[in-house]
């Protein structure tokens, strides 16, 4: 019988583990996340081009209810985010392909900038970047160029891991672009053979705050000095949910993003907010500890008090209120970060970014050959319901998406299993 994920304390639900994997078949020939860039050398792991990173990180105490208002902003932000995911439809090799029309060329530039450290690590990627390699050059120090480097580099190295467990279905890739200014690419994995759907997304977007994204933030006491009405922003981020096909293996979810505001003034507002969180089916004990753990060692390398402090943050947001229960064994949900410094809250989400693989792809190994029964499997359906439940009903995100004129519908449902069944009166419904 499966164990109410509201009582993780209560125990695991123990059962015999057939073992990991066994040898998994490479997949070198996916040329848009190949293990080694073109000049041979093994591709970094997210954020390790900056330097040493340093302890005592906070955040600001919030300014007129500030907190809970850059939340929602940020909120906005993730379905933003949400906008990278393509509809998931057959899946396609996975390689640098610009499906959507009009998307934006990162050119080289002159031939002796073809071969710097810049295209070298760009040619990690899963497609080029969003902004123009000649604009990242120009400001090689700018928040936001080493933001769009982080989030290509974590989607690049998440998709190999990814797609090295599966051994089966490979990445598309959507490179797409956003009228109002700036685009996304979108990485899919759909049918595989551990993976039923897997989606890794970034966005690098700019424009100008809706109106109801500006009333929200006065709403909740901040003054915002507009322009003729508008406000300038920058936003971008990387976010993913990994849905497996095994019901003994855990779902994920992440997300890492960094948002600017410009007041009339000239004064910039920035932040930095995200999280990851486990979502399992049946309970493992040990697969907890070795998530809460990973992640844990992360946020001590800047602070003792930042893992209790986003893990309790986590816990509060993935709080399905009409069931009484939580949605999963939670993680760390962070928002409205804007000290001590920009550079010693990027190292953060750095180490933040670098904890993704190692806390859950062993979990992946481990699990991914476990045998199930059709009732498990049956469980599993009925935890996504769950699912489906809190993301289309309390997740911030997801309702902002709904609500911005022309999103991307299709996008801002990536979060949402392939499949999932709701209990009602004593039968198990489909949906789908």
């Amino acid at each position: 019988m499966a164990m109410n994920l509201r009582w993780l304390s209560a125990g695991p639900c123990w059962r015999a583990v057939r073992g990991a994997c066994g040898e998994l078949r490479a997949y070198g020939e996916l040329r848009a996340w190949s293990p080694r860039c073109a000049a041979g050398r093994l591709c970094r792991p997210p954020g390790t081009a900056c330097g040493e990173q340093s302890r005592g990180l906070g955040y600001g105490p919030p300014v007129g209810g500030g907190s809970r208002l850059r939340t929602r902003l940020a909120a906005g932000l993730a379905g933003l985010v949400g906008l990278a995911a393509v509809a998931f439809g057959h899946v396609e090799r996975a390689e640098m392909v610009r499906k959507s029309s009009g998307a934006q060329s990162a050119s080289l530039g002159r031939p002796e900038e073809e071969d710097d450290e810049l295209a070298r690590r760009c040619r990690c990627f899963m497609a080029p970047p969003v902004t123009d390699l000649r604009e990242l050059r120009r400001r090689p120090d700018d928040m936001k160029t080493k933001m769009e480097l982080l989030i290509l580099e974590t989607q690049a190295q998440v998709c190999q891991a990814l797609a090295q467990v599966d051994g089966g279905a490979r990445f598309s890739v959507d490179r797409w672009e956003r009228k109002e200014g700036g685009g996304g690419i979108s990485c899919v994995l759909q049918d595989g053979h551990v993976f039923e759907k897997a989606g890794v997304s970034i966005s690098v977007v700019h424009g100008n705050l809706s109106e109801e994204a500006a009333k929200q933030m006065r709403s909740r006491g901040k003054l915002l000095k507009t322009k003729d009405g508008k406000l300038p922003f920058s936003a971008m981020g990387v976010s993913s949910v990994i849905h497996p096909k095994n019901p003994h293996t855990p779902t994920i979810h992440f997300n890492y993003r960094y948002f600017e505001v410009e007041e009339a003034d000239g004064n910039t507002l920035w932040w930095f907010g995200g999280g990851c969180d486990l979502t399992p089916t049946y309970l493992n004990q040990e697969d907890a500890v070795h998530f809460h753990r990973t992640l844990k060692e992360a946020c001590d390398q800047h602070g003792p008090d930042l893992y209790p402090k986003f893990k309790k943050w986590c816990d509060d947001y993935f709080f399905i209120a009409h069931r009484g229960e939580r949605r999963g064994i939670g993680g760390i949900f962070f928002d409205d970060l804007d000290s001590p410094s920009k550079e010693e809250v990027f190292r953060f989400v750095q180490s933040c970014t670098q904890a993704i693989i190692p806390s859950y792809v062993p979990l992946v190994k481990k699990h991914c050959n476990d045998s199930f029964t059709p009732q498990e499997k049956l469980w599993q359906q009925l935890r996504r319901g769950r699912y489906v439940e809190f993301n289309l009903l309390y997740d911030r995100g997801t309702k902002f998406g709904l609500f911005t004129p022309g999103s991307r519908i299709e996008s801002i449902l990536m979060s949402l299993p392939l499949t999932a069944r709701e209990k009602i009166k004593g039968k198990p419904t489909f949906l789908s």
